[in-house]
């Protein structure tokens, strides 16, 4: 048996659709491209079906340490629209919260670490649809913990925000976007 008719594993899997999701944000794949590439690679049998779905991408580079911290004393830290989320993030915040909309933001990482250190603050995390959020490692003195509807068991293919640190004096807060309902 070659090794192109090798059975591959769920990490397998992950690594070739987290290959084919940075190289979206990259601008080398369109939407419909990935979201093809990405059914593929979740349902590859073998190396050699992952390998025909990423031949004609660069070989992925050497893994940085993409850690990205953001401090602030006395006011929030606020992101959300268009922006690029690292695969950590710290965030330290004395006197003020934090409010992160990842819900429009470019995820090219498949799991993304947060770390939040909060004294008198809280948090606010707006997640895509379908993502799912681990909240195991944060920990609060004197406020609470509400996740709502997001899930926090992994799947394949999905955002999976894993949330550690904690909340002195303030909560976590995490949920989907809010649904919009127009009326004629």
């Amino acid at each position: 048996m070659s090794e192109m008719q090798m059975r591959v594993s769920d990490e397998d899997r992950e690594r070739a659709a987290e290959r084919l999701q940075h190289a979206f944000a990259e601008g080398r794949l369109t939407r419909p491209e990935l979201e093809d590439r990405l059914g593929l690679a979740l349902t590859a049998r073998t190396y050699g079906d992952l390998l025909g779905l990423t031949t004609d991408l660069p070989a992925p580079a050497a893994p940085a340490d993409d850690v990205v911290e953001l401090e602030s004393k006395s006011g929030h830290v606020r992101r959300s629209g268009d922006w690029a989320v690292p695969r950590r993030l710290r965030i330290s915040s004395k006197y003020g919260g934090v409010d992160l909309d990842l819900s429009q933001a470019v995820i090219p990482h498949p799991v993304v670490d947060l770390e939040l250190d909060l004294d008198y603050g809280s948090a606010r995390i707006t997640v895509p649809e379908g993502a799912v959020v681990n909240v195991d490692a944060f920990r609060t003195d004197w406020g609470q913990t509400v996740v709502g509807d997001v899930p926090g068991r992994r799947r394949p293919g999905v955002l999976y925000l894993v949330v550690g640190g904690r909340a002195k004096y303030g909560g976590l807060r995490v949920r989907y976007p809010r649904r919009r309902w127009f009326t004629h």
